[in-house]
């Protein structure tokens, strides 16, 4: 799959649906919960791409703060059967496989997955850009300067990352991003299979947060698609003082302001909410050119 040959970048900004295959989501939305976990995700994936999905971002492991880690067998065995069911019964369907595991990233994609969404920008596993290399896959490379085992936990707004010091936050980020995306085109990925991710939620302050999606533009001008992960995160429960299943009017702002601010896809939750915001928004901007 070519990214620029699917996506027209520019001419409207994509949503991206969340299918959590895991037990422990922040947002209360994993379907390892289901008794049938296969035919929950297909009914998930259904009404995703009904409400106006362009893609379905199948994950096996919680990266939610404080979380356990997923043995890579496990996240196989849970990820596969679904991305297999999912590509079968809607061939149509864009699957992003939402790992940082090369070997679940390769599987994913036999099974019919068509793109690597990384978040930790190949810094985890060192196969990881070869294999994307080797596949032609496109990569979405995520910011991330978070500590897995470093984070603070709310009984009532969930947990977030502890920020690291930053001396220069924007600019920081934005080398660092950059850096992700030379990486991968020394490892041989084409740069235009390159999508960037800034990270919101991973290791930055409320404000470091809103910051990054109030000058989303700054990192268009890297060169590549933008992705924004916004959805139900810890920032806006703090900042509105809401749980998970209460930050819908405050996603539904970052999904706005992240349109106009430039973002090529939005990754969400509530896709019927989500994909109509970013379709009346980009309706707004885009009016008489």
């Amino acid at each position: 799959m070519r990214l620029n040959d699917h996506f027209q970048w520019g001419s409207r900004c994509f949503v991206m649906g969340i299918l959590n295959v895991t037990p422990d989501s922040f947002s209360g939305d994993g379907l390892i919960a289901t008794s049938d976990v296969v035919a929950g995700a297909l009914e998930q994936a259904e009404r995703f791409l009904a409400d106006g999905a362009d893609v379905l971002d199948i994950g096996g492991e919680s990266t939610r703060p404080g979380a356990a880690l997923v043995a890579e067998q496990e996240e196989l065995d849970r990820v596969v059967p679904v991305v297999e069911a999912i590509s079968r019964k809607f061939p149509q369907a864009v699957i992003s496989l939402d790992t940082y595991k090369a070997r679940v990233a390769e599987a994913g994609l036999k099974a019919g997955g068509h793109i690597i969404n990384d978040v930790w920008g190949f810094k985890a596993d060192a196969d990881m850009g070869p294999l994307a290399a080797e596949t032609g896959a496109p990569v979405i490379l995520m910011h991330n300067r978070s500590k897995p085992g470093h984070a603070e936990i709310d009984r009532r707004l969930g947990g977030s990352y502890v920020a690291p010091d930053y001396k220069d936050f924007l600019a920081e980020v934005l080398a660092e991003t950059e850096a992700l995306a030379q990486n991968a085109l020394a490892c041989g990925v084409a740069k235009d299979q390159i999508m960037l991710d800034p990270g919101v939620g991973f290791g930055k302050t409320v404000e470091q947060n809103m910051a990054l999606i109030n000058h989303l533009d700054a990192f268009k001008k890297l060169g590549y698609p933008v992705l924004l992960g916004a959805s139900r995160k810890s920032f806006i429960g703090k900042y509105l003082d809401v749980p998970a299943d209460e930050r819908l009017e405050g996603t539904a702002a970052t999904t706005a302001l992240g349109v106009v601010r430039g973002a090529d896809m939005i990754r969400v939750h509530d896709v019927r909410h989500m994909a109509r915001i970013v379709r009346m928004t980009d309706g707004m901007i885009r009016a008489h050119g």
